[in-house]
């Protein structure tokens, strides 16, 4: 998930934590906070427990991407229609098979 990297470690120093402490609070490890703060790269996981010791809401750490960005586009479109196909060939299988049980 992407975080503002900027913001985790505004925060943090708002509170006069070194990042080893913030990391024993959030119960992760000191490279995970190091870089989060970095790259602003966290886990589901990390986020939930950097918004918990920061009581705040995680759309406040979030960055959002632009609406209508062509990877958004991408993800959202390209499973629906391998799952569709997917479904379609498991369909068709199991029933054939049926037909082919029962008229045995």
């Amino acid at each position: 998930m992407e975080v503002n990297a900027s913001r985790v470690k505004a925060l943090r120093q708002q509170y006069q934590w070194t990042q080893q402490a913030f990391a024993d609070l959030c119960s992760v490890s000191l490279r995970t906070v190091q870089r989060v703060e970095k790259t602003g790269n966290a886990s589901t996981e990390t986020v939930m427990a950097m918004c918990a010791v920061f009581n705040i809401e995680q759309a406040d750490l979030k960055v959002i991407p632009p609406q209508g960005s062509q990877a958004e586009t991408e993800v959202r479109f390209a499973p629906m229609w391998t799952l569709l196909i997917a479904a379609l060939m498991l369909g068709s299988m199991v029933g054939a098979g049926l037909m082919y049980w029962l008229m045995s």
